[in-house]
């Protein structure tokens, strides 16, 4: 298997993906109150988080890129992004919450970036 930027992006989605899943889950009540926003909406996200993660690490992996998987990835961190965007007008998160929110969309919207400059740079039999 080839290291390239395709495979190289999933990674660093799935370990950034890991890492905030396990922080929400274990921490997302306490942070609530702080970032003025749900706990059951903070808890619910680092939940979805554990199996997008290990998606994530399937598609990083496996020996022959699955194209169309890589390609669903980058439409979810797209509409991840919008939906981030959405939580700024739904709810009212303190100025820390905004900064949480705005700067996790960026991350994931960096990630979708280098993630479709890497699958069009990727062999078709990547």
């Amino acid at each position: 298997m080839q290291p390239t930027l395709i495979r190289r992006a999933l990674l660093a989605d799935a370990i950034l993906s890991g890492a905030a899943g396990i922080v929400m889950i274990v921490g997302g009540a306490a942070l609530a109150p702080l970032l003025n926003l749900p706990a059951e909406l903070l808890v619910g996200a680092g939940v979805f988080f554990i199996p997008w993660t290990l998606a994530l690490l399937w598609i990083a992996r496996a020996t022959q890129l699955p194209r169309t998987g890589a390609q669903a990835v980058i439409a979810l961190n797209v509409a991840w992004v919008l939906a981030s965007i959405g939580v700024l007008f739904v709810l009212t998160p303190s100025p820390f919450g905004a900064a949480f929110v705005i700067a996790q969309a960026i991350a994931v919207g960096v990630l979708a970036e280098l993630q479709y400059i890497g699958l069009k740079r990727a062999p078709a039999a990547a």
